[in-house]
């Protein structure tokens, strides 16, 4: 179990999902998170994010992708939140960097799956 949990850490920092941040949390334009936003993993995989309830820097999110589903509050800072083993990024108007970790059940390696995600008018 030590050895899953190395890996998961390794896996982390080498995305850059665990670099602390030194800046507050503040409030954030809720029109620029709200809506759906949805897109597809390299391996053909499709996502969708719904964001709701954005009242100052918290959010409602519910993710599905596959067969997962997941509903989860989350804290934006630095234009960005994480849920579960993914990590949201707002990088335009519109426009999101997801990156998701990712353990391989059948060997139990990991690696990172990222992806762009475009918010549904």
């Amino acid at each position: 179990m030590a050895d899953v949990l190395s890996i998961l850490s390794s896996s982390y920092k080498a995305a850059g999902l665990s670099v602390p941040s030194k800046t507050k949390y503040v409030a954030v334009d809720p029109t620029l998170y709200q809506g759906s936003w949805s897109g597809k993993y390299s391996d053909g995989k499709k996502f969708s994010i719904s964001i709701s309830q954005v009242d100052g820097f918290r959010a409602q999110v519910h993710y599905e992708s596959g067969g997962t589903s997941q509903y989860q509050q989350v804290l934006i800072k630095d234009s960005s939140f994480k849920f579960g083993n993914t990590k949201f990024t707002l990088t335009g108007a519109g426009q999101a960097q997801i990156k998701n970790v990712v353990t391989d059940p059948a060997t139990g390696s990991t690696y990172l799956d990222t992806a762009v995600a475009a918010r549904s008018t």
